[in-house]
């Protein structure tokens, strides 16, 4: 299931908005699925820049390490250190506990250029 108040990336992140500048992102539950069980979880630092497409973390699985991608331009306000601490959680719920950061998005208009669910469900049948 693809929530549909969220917005998403080709790379299989999903993106909330928070307030009108502040997003929370992760990965899609497609996503964790072809990972396979998380065993660790790297992320960028709370202040950090990070720019729309650029690398910011990994995601490690008994099967592959995955990059993430930031899917917006801004400032690192959040990251969630539970995530980290315990990274079953992206696969047990990627859309709730196991979000990784929230982002200040420099320019909210950037968010109309993520994939709503619909243009998103496509890319999860493989």
């Amino acid at each position: 299931m693809i929530p549909e108040e969220l917005r998403y990336t080709e790379e299989h992140e999903w993106v909330a908005t928070r307030t009108e500048t502040l997003v929370r992102v992760g990965i899609t539950e497609y996503a964790q699925q072809q990972l396979g069980d998380v065993v660790h979880v790297q992320l960028p630092e709370v202040g950090e820049r990070v720019e729309q497409g650029s690398p910011i973390g990994e995601v490690e699985s008994t099967k592959s390490v995955s990059e993430l991608f930031a899917p917006l331009t801004g400032e690192v306000t959040a990251v969630n250190d539970e995530a980290v601490d315990q990274p079953e959680l992206l696969n047990s719920d990627p859309y709730g506990e196991g979000w990784l950061v929230e982002i200040e998005v420099d320019d909210p208009d950037t968010l109309d250029g993520l994939l709503d669910a619909e243009a998103y469900t496509p890319l999860t049948r493989g």
